[in-house]
């Protein structure tokens, strides 16, 4: 059966927008497109993280308790048992009466040190504690920060007064600065992994209190805790070989930066001209930079960010076409450096470019040839509107050239009315 359809039944409904003379001015169309957009981000974020914090406070204030369960067994072994001089001094007491009850004239034999004083705990008893007591503060610390993190999404959520506009603008710096302070990474990768840290640090304690009452115990019970802990391990080393492992966790999201990151880390570190702390740093520098605090993004900035934003992430024809529309009215040469820049950005609208007319047809039915075309159209120009302004990137971006973008663009000009560059 043949899967191409030669008229979809029930198309969405929508118009191709015009190039707008200045950023926002079509009517409202890509702002409305760009806040349901935005909130859907968010929600999906904030929502996805609340239910992993609030799972991470259930699981970590059930291992508190048994974690607490076992340091009630452990700990009193740490001192002397005050029974064993209770019955020291019974046995020298009875010693006494049994001599006066005998007549004996002979002295008694006493011994006036207590088992107390020489009391020394095991030194794997002292471990175990060690190890228990870490696993419940890695417990406690998880659940402080997890009830830390749902406070930080409630921050990132709330809405302010002042109207749309500026509720825009204000969530876009609160997402960029969550993105800038890696709030989602720390949510979702540094509290679990403490938690599982916890967890890993409680078997070993486990093994060794066991060991210490009975070795053939702590064999029985470890052996499936190392296959547990080998099959984790092997898990998130997959990852690393294979980004869309299914076998994801906070160890392979780790994993999997590390091996990437700390190679380019070293190469940047071996670069770097060191000075002297003296003319690097100054306590009095530092201060006057803390109190000033970080310049925010300006409004141009938060706009292109915007346009970034919404033809990366957004598969709706409509959002698209409205945001490709606004690329008109980035008219200084900064900002349109500044959207090129990103690579993202650059493959998501190349690709938007090579297939507009072909996805258009397929999404409206081959019948509607003119919307097609007008979408061909809008891109065609964005093209070129970003060709005039960042000529010198584009002509000596390797990527570019590998695309073929500017071969496309000459291909279309047709459709735009304007010569090939």
């Amino acid at each position: 059966m043949n899967a191409t359809a030669q008229d979809v039944p029930n198309a969405p409904v929508f118009e191709v927008s015009d190039p707008v003379d200045e950023f926002g001015q079509d009517g409202g169309k890509f702002y409305r497109c760009y806040d349901a957009l935005a909130d859907e981000i968010d929600e999906d974020m904030v929502t996805g993280l609340k239910e992993q914090l609030d799972g991470m406070l259930i699981f970590a204030g059930l291992f508190a308790g048994v974690n607490t369960a076992f340091l009630a067994l452990t700990l009193p072994l740490l001192s002397a048992d005050p029974s064993d001089d209770i019955s020291a001094l019974l046995a020298q007491n009875n010693a006494i009466l049994i001599h006066v009850a005998t007549g004996r004239n002979d002295s008694i034999p006493t011994n006036s040190r207590l088992p107390s004083t020489e009391f020394s705990p095991a030194r794997d008893i002292f471990a175990v504690n060690a190890l228990f007591s870490l696993s419940l503060a890695f417990a406690i610390i998880s659940s402080f920060l997890a009830v830390l993190g749902r406070q930080w999404l409630v921050y990132y959520r709330k809405r302010s007064g002042g109207g749309s506009d500026r509720q825009r603008w204000e969530q876009l710096k609160r997402f960029l600065g969550a993105e800038r302070w890696q709030l989602e990474p720390i949510l979702d990768d540094v509290l679990p992994s403490l938690l599982q840290i916890g967890l890993i640090i409680f078997c070993a304690s486990l093994i060794l209190y066991l060991r210490h009452l009975s070795p053939a115990i702590s064999w029985i019970v470890g052996i499936p805790m190392y296959v547990g802990l080998a099959i984790f391990v092997g898990s998130a080393l997959c990852t690393v070989w294979d980004k869309f492992c299914p076998f994801q966790s906070p160890l392979s999201h780790i994993l999997f930066w590390s091996a990437r990151a700390v190679p380019s880390a070293v190469k940047r570190i071996k670069a770097l001209e060191w000075r002297k702390p003296s003319e690097g740093f100054s306590i009095k520098r530092w201060v006057d930079t803390l109190s000033q605090g970080r310049e925010g993004e300006s409004p141009d900035s938060l706009q292109v960010i915007a346009l970034q934003r919404a033809i990366c992430t957004s598969d709706d024809p409509a959002t698209l076409l409205n945001a490709t529309a606004n690329i008109f009215g980035i008219m200084k040469v900064s900002r349109m450096e500044q959207l090129w820049s990103d690579r993202g950005f650059q493959e998501r609208f190349i690709d938007q470019f090579q297939n507009s007319y072909s996805r258009m047809l397929q999404l409206r039915g081959h019948k509607d040839v003119s919307t097609a075309a007008s979408s061909c159209r809008i891109y065609s120009a964005a093209a070129a509107h970003i060709v005039i302004f960042t000529p010198n990137r584009i002509n000596s971006d390797p990527a570019l050239a590998t695309a073929g973008f500017l071969d496309l663009f000459n291909s279309k000009h047709a459709l735009i009315g304007i010569a090939p560059v």
